[in-house]
């Protein structure tokens, strides 16, 4: 049997695919509402929805010079249209595909974790919103989004990974922008501890108005709202806007990472952004690399150690399986310390490999870490 298939879509040939297969908060600055414990929460019925772009990722390794012959920006997310996907793709080399995008790799994780996990994002009905589809149920995480009929076609992203590990995307978003209102399902927005939602979902406007429409649902639901800033340059784009919504309460939770921080408070100081983002939101994490993670919530300060690890393969994912990690700790009623320590672990693991979604499972690898997260009892 042929390892290698093809198949045209659009004038992209798909080369290569192969299967991926009790905390206690204090009231915020604005007191707007009051403190819980998720351990006991039994009329959940998801742990952790997640909201974002739904991405098929083609990840390919390069080295320095491919980035500055190809103008693409290092570590970034670079947003192309479909010419410009043509033209990056036709000089890839050897290619693996995966079902990506930030959001929906967290939400693996958290069922990996073990966790109850659903997921909003758009695909259309086309060949690789199925291979989307089928690869997010497969790892046990809900997902109803009603596929897009016809043009555009399911998103897709182009990623190049160099020797330091370090990968910068390329991303045509695709069925992606036409995410909106309709698709939120109020059941599941009312119904999961924690809404998690990606900043790169803040470029298509319609996809603003879902998540707000979310987030609403949640709160009137006694629920909390996260999100990851994604992105320095998607910082730079929405800089304002991320701030108003964690100063309103719109967002509870954050995860960012210590460029993405300095680019939020446009300062090279870490240590003066970490102080501004324990004013503006109920807990912030903050991931720094080989440095490990900091955790901040009111005059709490959690430092978390980096996993050990024996090779740096890729980093696509890292940011999103400490979001998993920190997430699923987080609604099992855990402290700060096991939620960082989960989601260091995730992190650590899938940087020793090529693609953006855990191969292991992360409930048996945190049990080996002495990390065991009880089952809730429901009786």
């Amino acid at each position: 049997m042929k390892q290698d298939r093809q198949l045209r879509e659009g004038g992209w040939i798909k080369r290569m695919r192969q299967p991926i297969s009790t905390r206690e908060t204090t009231p915020g600055r604005h007191g707007k509402k009051p403190a819980r414990v998720f351990g006991g929460d039994f009329d959940a019925d998801y742990d952790v929805l997640c909201i974002g772009n739904a991405i098929v990722d083609i990840i390919a390794q390069c080295d320095e010079a491919f980035l500055e012959t190809n103008g693409i920006i290092k570590r970034a997310m670079n947003l192309i249209d479909t010419r410009r996907a043509e033209l990056l793709y036709s000089r890839m080399g050897p290619a693996i595909e995966a079902s990506g995008g930030s959001a929906g790799n967290t939400a693996a994780g958290v069922a990996s974790f073990g966790g109850r996990a659903a997921f909003f994002g758009k695909v259309s009905n086309d060949a690789l919103g199925e291979i989307y589809a089928h690869d997010i149920h497969a790892q046990g995480v809900a997902f109803d989004t009603t596929p897009l009929k016809g043009e555009p076609p399911t998103a897709r992203s182009m990623i190049f990974v160099t020797p330091d590990g370090e990968r910068s995307m390329n991303t045509y978003l695709g069925a992606c922008v036409e995410l909106g209102p309709e698709d939120v399902e109020a059941d599941k927005a009312s119904g999961a501890k924690v809404t998690y939602f990606e900043g790169y979902l803040w470029d298509p406007p319609r996809a603003k108005e879902a998540i707000r429409q979310t987030a609403m649902l949640a709160h009137a639901a006694g629920r909390e709202v996260s999100m990851t800033l994604s992105d320095s340059f998607c910082v730079d784009r929405y800089r304002d806007e991320f701030l108003e919504l964690m100063r309103s309460g719109t967002v509870d939770i954050v995860f960012a990472n210590s460029h993405e921080i300095k680019s939020l408070y446009q300062t090279a100081s870490f240590d003066e952004a970490l102080a501004q983002i324990r004013k503006d939101c109920r807990i912030a994490a903050v991931t720094r690399s080989e440095k490990g993670s900091v955790i901040v919530r009111g005059d709490e300060t959690v430092v978390i150690k980096a996993t050990a690890i024996k090779e740096l393969i890729d980093t696509t994912g890292a940011g999103d399986l400490y979001a998993a990690g920190f997430l699923h700790g987080y609604t099992q009623g855990r402290d700060l310390q096991t939620c960082g320590d989960l989601g260091s672990l995730a992190a650590g693991l899938v940087i020793q490999q090529i693609g953006p979604r855990p191969r292991q499972n992360l409930r048996r690898e945190a049990e080996q870490a002495g990390l065991t997260i009880p089952d809730v009892q429901t009786s």
